[in-house]
């Protein structure tokens, strides 16, 4: 019984998991349910462990509970794999879905090897990540904000002849006279709102800067910062999702994981390539075509850049440089072509992909 392995199915919830378990080549699982808390995983992983002979192996979904039952769960002999929900085979015709048949169908497909795991960051990457992440959600609150204000300021007919939020707009914001007081009450609450936000987007900016200049962050932002278009929170927001560039064996897999691969429907003769699949990290992938916009402009050597460069391998801005020759003529063919903009900016944020890829290889790798 000693190679035996036994196979745990977890449709984990806020509230409740429910557990199925098969011991080896067993037809019917065993299923329970429990309360999803600390001490409640801890008697699971002592039942599981007294029970179950050989190796133990857990499976649950990737969801909104994150990574702390995988971590509650891990032993030397429980091993939990998260899954993406996504590539989770289904069956066209299963119409019944319950919480115990998601348990057992977790199990039978780990056993049989159809689930794919994700790579859980650990708690200090986890914790870098929520923060890039709530700045994220401070630069949309901030969007909406001023959003809110300049849709007031176009229903009462203004207009501002220059650019919309420097000084000289702000200036003008609070020049205007509102004949109703209720209008300026409105008009100071969204400023309030547009002054608080700045406010929490600057502070979020420093933190990520100060855990830029340390270690892990601190050689692979460097090198980031080496690319055009790219500088200290935008390599900080990838590096943070991604975690590792070394657990991509190739610049496709990397491609495929951010979405930024073409859909394909083939049959037969017939091979039919569609849009990027848009699977897969979607932050990663924004900020991936926004700095793709970039290389439309002639390549060079800005005084911005050639600062950041400073000190850099010489590895790292040789893949730059090479990018912005490759990227720009590339940006430049297809405008030529009349391809829609936003589609050369998926484009080339795909290629951009690989040259990041390669740039991130502790050993010298091949530029695609």
């Amino acid at each position: 019984m000693k190679h035996v392995t036994t196979y745990v199915g977890i449709d984990a919830h806020k509230k409740d998991l429910f557990i199925a378990m098969l011991i080896g080549n067993q037809l019917r699982p065993v299923t329970w349910q429990l309360p999803n808390e600390p001490n409640a995983v801890r008697r699971l992983v002592r039942k599981l462990e007294r029970e179950a002979p050989g190796t133990i192996r857990a499976f649950y979904e990737a969801g909104p509970c994150g990574y702390a039952l995988q971590r509650r769960l891990t032993t030397p002999r429980v091993s939990c794999d998260v899954v993406a929900p996504a590539l989770i085979p289904r069956k066209p015709g299963e119409r019944v879905k319950t919480n115990r048949r998601d348990a057992r169908k977790l199990a039978e497909l780990g056993r049989a090897s159809l689930l794919t795991a994700v790579r859980p960051p650990t708690a200090d990457e986890e914790a870098v990540r929520d923060l890039c992440r709530a700045r994220d959600d401070a630069r949309e609150d901030l969007q909406r904000c001023r959003h809110r204000l300049g849709k007031l300021l176009l229903r009462r007919g203004l207009h501002y002849a220059g650019r919309n939020w420097t000084r000289a707009h702000r200036q003008w914001v609070d020049s205007l006279e509102w004949t109703h007081a209720a209008e300026r009450v409105v008009v100071d609450d969204y400023l309030l709102a547009i002054d608080h936000t700045e406010a929490r987007l600057l502070e979020l900016d420093a933190r990520l800067a100060e855990i830029a200049e340390r270690d892990p962050y601190r050689q692979p932002v460097g090198w980031l910062r080496c690319f055009r278009g790219i500088d200290t929170l935008s390599a900080m927001l990838i590096l943070a999702e991604l975690h590792d560039f070394r657990r991509f064996a190739s610049p496709r897999a990397l491609m495929a994981y951010l979405g930024l691969g073409p859909g394909e429907a083939s049959s037969g003769e017939k091979h039919r390539r569609g849009r990027i699949t848009r699977t897969g990290n979607a932050l990663v992938r924004r900020v991936l075509v926004e700095t793709a916009w970039h290389y439309q402009h002639r390549p060079g050597i800005g005084v911005a850049l050639a600062r950041r460069r400073k000190g850099q391998p010489g590895r790292v801005i040789a893949i730059a440089d090479k990018a912005q020759q490759r990227l720009c003529r590339r940006f430049r063919k297809l405008a030529a072509e009349h391809k829609p903009a936003p589609k050369i900016a998926v484009a080339i944020a795909r290629e951009l992909t690989g040259f990041l890829w390669a740039a991130l290889q502790r050993e010298p790798a091949a530029v695609p």
